[in-house]
């Protein structure tokens, strides 16, 4: 059982990456390049809470949010989510 203290913590971007990637594309009026994507990544806002925290936040917003280590390839997956959705 692993105590509050050793307890990992996880950075959540807020508001989510996903929604500032959007906002961003959409602001630039043409898809993000990969080094825009990463630079957002790393200048976006992040809170630095417990995995059930975290989880909750997930949950209450409704979606999942990309993973940061992974950026560049979610963000291409999610742009192919949106667009089949339209």
């Amino acid at each position: 059982m692993t105590s509050k203290k050793e307890e990992k913590l996880l950075l959540v971007h807020v508001p989510a990456l996903v929604a500032v990637l959007i906002n961003a594309e959409d602001q630039k009026g043409s898809a993000l390049t990969e080094q825009e994507v990463i630079e957002i990544r790393d200048t976006s806002q992040c809170i630095a809470m417990p995995l059930d925290v975290a989880e909750k936040v997930a949950e209450e917003r409704g979606y999942s949010d990309i993973d940061p280590e992974n950026v560049w390839q979610e963000w291409l997956q999610v742009k192919v989510e949106l667009q089949a959705g339209t």
